[in-house]
């Protein structure tokens, strides 16, 4: 969706009128489900000027930072100002390709005559409804950034609908130790509600535009870091942002409390909109950070039965590595920020329309730039801004240390809108990209095999999706690998999601090896400051 720039349509501005009724205005669709009362928390928009202009917060919007209102809430108070905002509905850029693991579907919400029945627990047929034409269920990936669904046919194993949206907790914070911190607050449990909400009307559209019911959906499968998990089912997640950065569901495990770190509610439950018996399955946690979201993309990627070590990395605000064999696995998680998702870098946006995500610089100054949805540019996202600084090294307008040959501050990359990457951003992005430097050298190192001896690395995520690997190696993004042993897997933890949902045998399989992981904590490795150090600098990664 378009940025709606209310200065640059010819609607005269009111005072007293809210943003919601320019959305209307518009015919853009706000979430809601409330009568605009401020009560469902749902219409959640970013100002991104003209703050000012507007009325002062609400007390329904006391839980909203920094330049987020309710559009219910948020009225024009000067009319002669201009004013910028953008709905967080706004839909990123679906992968559509991914890693298809062969096996034999078996899940555990079955029809069995007259009757849909549930297996779970050791159940032999609990029944939950009279069937009634079909028997759905639903894989969601809960990302820092971005959620996914895939709607799935529990009868004939097909995924025949595809759904994604930005992650409305962005009010709390771009990371996770600000989520941690604002669900710590006052206003604790907000973040679990702007969820339910969020996934709840996805569940509405697509009802609608599919033409079924929503009692037909009897299960639903959430993965997503430790953090993102335990917000959606309402757990304290004060644990998780401490050493040892473990959520309270794993301290339960550890002291025998649990007999798996997997966890299992219900829609009646939790309150979302599908049939209210309906099973809510959480995967399972790997350890401390590394949550379900790469539980999953080990059941995609088969790393359960691997007998060749192999290296996965899943890209994202938090980017998570796993490496090994299915005998001998290690992970770690690395705090890379929002840098290359949209965040700390003045013209960074993620990947929606607009969003330059490949650029290359000619020799002769020309920029030839690629842009998602064939629009004017609006900024640069982060498969585009890899290419940015690798093509800036390349042509030797920037050394290894991100300062600029010419002595200048800055570099135009994008003239008609005079969009800039500045020193201050490479600054961030370089410590962006050493978080992930220094996670896969650490695991790598501590793994004890030559980097050349690993038979492949999996790159995971939807950013990684779009990355150019020859630029992404080229500046130390990723480990310095053979070329040829790299693959782009897509968003592996939808489809280990989705694994989990259609196959009851690989969800106990998998609740079973994470517990055999062992977890790698990078900041107490002797030598992690001096690989940040070398980390920030953009050169490939240093054989391990």
């Amino acid at each position: 969706m378009s940025p709606l720039k209310i200065g640059d349509h010819p609607i005269e501005l009111e005072r007293g009128k809210s943003l919601f009724e320019y959305a209307d205005d518009l015919s853009v669709r706000v979430p809601t489900s409330c009568r605009r009362d401020g009560e469902c928390h749902e219409c959640i928009v970013e100002v991104r000027s003209g703050l000012d202009a507007l009325t002062p917060l609400t007390e329904a919007e006391a839980f909203l930072r920094d330049n987020y209102r309710l559009a219910c809430q948020a009225r024009i108070e000067d009319p002669d100002a201009e004013v910028d905002f953008v709905i967080l509905r706004r839909q990123p850029k679906i992968l559509q390709t991914g890693i298809q693991r062969e096996y034999e579907p078996s899940p555990l919400t079955v029809r069995q005559g007259d009757y849909v029945v549930s297996l779970h627990d050791g159940n032999d047929g609990k029944v939950i409804d009279k069937y009634r034409g079909k028997i759905l269920g639903l894989a969601i990936d809960v990302g820092t950034t971005t959620v996914v669904m895939n709607l799935i046919d529990l009868e004939s194993y097909e995924t025949f609908h595809t759904a994604s949206f930005e992650n409305p907790q962005r009010f709390g914070g771009s990371d996770i130790m600000n989520r941690i911190s604002y669900d710590m607050g006052k206003y604790q449990g907000e973040m679990k509600l702007v969820i339910h909400s969020s996934i709840n009307f996805e569940i509405g559209e697509m009802v609608r535009s599919l033409k079924i019911r929503r009692r037909q959906i009897y299960e639903i499968v959430i993965v997503g870091n430790s953090t993102m998990r335990d917000i959606f089912f309402g757990l304290d997640v004060s644990t998780i942002g401490e050493r040892p950065y473990k959520s309270i569901v794993e301290h339960e495990f550890i002291a025998g409390e649990r007999t798996t770190t997997a966890l299992t509610s219900t829609a009646r439950e939790l309150g979302i909109r599908v049939h209210p018996e309906a099973i809510i399955y959480g995967g399972p946690l790997v350890g401390s950070h590394v949550g379900s979201d790469v539980a999953a993309d080990i059941l995609a990627t088969s790393l359960d039965e691997a007998t060749e070590p192999v290296i996965l990395i899943d890209v994202g605000t938090n980017t998570e590595i796993v490496i090994g064999t299915a005998d001998k696995l290690m992970s770690a998680s690395c705090p890379a920020g929002p840098a290359f998702e949209g965040g700390q870098v003045t013209y960074a946006m993620p990947g929606y329309d607009g969003a330059i995500e490949r650029i290359r610089l000619g020799d002769d100054g020309e920029i030839d730039a690629g842009v998602i949805g064939d629009t004017e540019p609006l900024g640069i996202c982060g498969s585009g801004l890899i290419d940015l600084i690798a093509e800036l090294r390349r042509t030797g307008k920037m050394n290894e240390l991100g300062v600029f040959n010419d002595g200048s501050r800055e570099y135009e990359f994008e003239p008609k809108r005079h969009l800039m990457l500045s020193r201050a951003d490479l600054s961030a992005l370089a410590q962006a990209k050493s978080a992930n430097y220094c996670g896969q050298r650490i695991v790598i190192d501590r793994y004890g095999l030559p980097i050349d001896e690993f038979k492949k690395l999996y790159l995971a995520g939807g950013f990684a999706n779009y990355i150019d690997i020859e630029n992404a190696a080229a500046i130390g993004f990723v480990a310095n690998i053979d070329i040829d042993k790299i693959e782009k897997v897509g968003n592996a933890s939808l489809a280990g999601a989705t694994i989990m949902l259609l196959s009851g045998p690989l969800r106990k399989k998998i609740e079973q090896l994470v517990t055999e992981i062992e977890h790698v904590e990078l900041e107490t490795s002797p030598d992690f400051f001096d690989l940040f150090v070398e980390g920030c600098q953009f050169k490939p990664m240093d054989a391990a």
